[in-house]
């Protein structure tokens, strides 16, 4: 348990509990409100925060890939067009990377929206000379892999030691 803060007399402000978990050779610290470790053990706090990156990873794909940082009609009516369009478009593009994924058996975080979403011209290209007939086909195909669609391997990540919270039954 940690506290911050002081008010008069000396009493904290707030009472937060520090998570510490170790990764290998790198610790991690974790810092909740949630006191009680039965309600929010430790292995919780790190699944939690790894799941938050995905969500970050959305807002930056959408934002940044499909251009809804910026808006193209001051209408409120236009701004939702633009939001829901938008938001519909990108899980089209996650349900074709699902797809590609399981053709190529791999998991999806091995492919990269981004590359499927770019590769989309090609395969139009592709499917307009009568070379391509489906998407999942033409990203999965060995002479199209240099499109990028699979990522490329990174190091190993190292297991989470939660030993001194949580044993496996």
């Amino acid at each position: 348990m940690i506290q911050l803060g002081t008010v008069r007399r000396g009493a904290p402000v707030l009472t937060l509990r520090l998570i510490e978990i170790k990764v290998g050779k790198t610790s991690y610290s974790y810092i909740t409100s949630v006191l009680d470790p039965h309600i929010l053990p430790p292995y919780a706090v790190a699944d939690l925060y790894r799941r938050r990156w995905r969500i970050e990873e959305a807002f930056h794909t959408v934002k940044r890939l499909l251009g809804l940082s910026y808006l193209w009609t001051g209408s409120i009516n236009g701004v939702k067009l633009q939001v829901w369009a938008t938001w519909l478009f990108y899980a089209v593009l996650v349900d074709l990377g699902d797809a590609v994924a399981d053709e190529l058996s791999l998991p999806f975080d091995r492919i990269s929206l981004e590359m499927i979403y770019r590769g989309l011209y090609h395969f139009s290209v592709a499917y307009d000379k009568g070379n391509a007939d489906h998407p999942v086909k033409y990203f999965a195909a060995k002479e199209n892999q240099d499109l990028g669609v699979v990522k490329a391997l990174r190091k190993p990540v190292t297991k989470l030691d939660l030993s001194p919270f949580f044993t496996p039954p």
